[in-house]
């Protein structure tokens, strides 16, 4: 079964009609909202990303989530992602495992090393271990799943004698997922450790990822990993608009606004422009925007070209209003997610 949802990082750009930015306490209110509408709607996840930046709302998704719970009943609630470079391990199984308990076993933890560099100063770790962090303490993370009592001798970590971690997960076997945008040695990495993998497909075309979801599939098998374990996800920037023009046209200004404050801080990105939008938005392109038809062949498009078992659309990049992005969901959950199943139903 093909699990359709959201991702977001409760994005705080400049809203086009206004002039100006959503306060970072009503977008964090307004995601409650927007997770309670998705589960209505019958969407099967809500994704929620981690940042230390200004033109994001959310730093600590684990409490949004954790809010989402409570009034949810279906749907799976999870990180997108946890930078596990920059926080314990430890601290991040014993959240999650709360949000499990608050939603009955609903909850899940994509992790990453995290594309933006901000958390790394503030928790005082050094740029320098970017992989050794990472790989360590997903090892670390992994030891805390597979058992309550934790013996842990860590290098960038601390050591644990035998300390159990509660509260235990509600799930038996506890999704952890790894988000990767598309790095080789990272998905080589992942299938070799048997763990579901995630993967942003934001530039480009997202057939090209077919070639590393094939590596992934191909390793995972020779180290003797099921083929449900081999699970792929991939996550894409969307907007959804009963009318497509009207959409295509709408989408474009938080687009460039989130693109634009990325290439301030990173030489390899540029300011978007127009005619770069609007091959994304084509039918070769990453982005996946338009009306409910539109959307939805494009994500049985990806599906079929990826594998995939889950798709998740970053709804939206950039500030939209509330009740756009409402509108935007509404038609997600009961006009292209239907389309999109019953396809594959077929």
């Amino acid at each position: 079964m093909i699990e359709l949802g959201i991702s977001t990082f409760g994005e705080t750009t400049v809203l086009e009609k206004t002039g100006e930015a959503i306060p970072h306490d009503q977008r964090i209110r307004e995601l409650v909202a927007e997770i309670e509408l998705a589960d209505q709607v019958g969407l099967d996840i809500y994704a929620i990303g981690e940042h230390h930046r200004e033109d994001f709302a959310v730093s600590a998704p684990e409490i949004v989530l954790a809010a989402g719970a409570v009034n949810t009943k279906h749907i799976r609630l999870s990180s997108a992602v946890t930078i596990l470079s920059s926080i314990d391990p430890v601290r991040v199984y014993q959240q999650y495992a709360t949000i499990d308990a608050l939603s009955n076993g609903r909850a899940e933890i994509m992790a990453g090393r995290g594309s933006f560099i901000e958390s790394f100063p503030l928790f005082g770790y050094d740029l320098a271990d970017y992989d050794e962090l990472f790989n360590e303490k997903l090892d670390m993370l992994l030891a805390i799943k597979e058992t309550t009592n934790l013996k842990w001798k860590g290098k960038f970590t601390q050591s644990v004698d035998n300390r159990p971690v509660y509260p235990r997960a509600v799930q038996e076997d506890f999704p952890i997922w790894i988000a990767t945008g598309g790095n080789l040695d990272s998905t080589v990495r992942i299938a070799e450790q048997g763990l579901p993998i995630a993967y942003a497909t934001i530039g480009g075309n997202p057939k090209h990822f077919a070639q590393l979801v094939a590596i992934y599939k191909e390793l995972g098998a020779r180290h003797g990993h099921r083929p449900e374990q081999l699970k792929v996800a991939a996550h894409s920037w969307g907007w959804i608009e009963e009318d497509n023009q009207s959409a295509i046209e709408n989408y474009f200004h938080p687009t460039k606004q989130t693109v634009d404050n990325i290439a301030k801080g990173r030489p390899h990105w540029s300011e978007m422009t127009k005619e770069q939008y609007l091959h994304s938005v084509g039918p070769d392109g990453a982005m996946f925007v338009g009306d409910p038809k539109a959307v939805a062949e494009k994500i049985i498009r990806i599906i079929e070209d990826l594998s995939l078992d889950r798709f998740m659309l970053h709804l939206p990049i950039g500030s939209m209003p509330h009740e756009e992005v409402l509108k935007a969901i509404k038609l997600y959950g009961e006009e292209v997610a239907p389309l999109v199943r019953q396809h594959f139903k077929r």
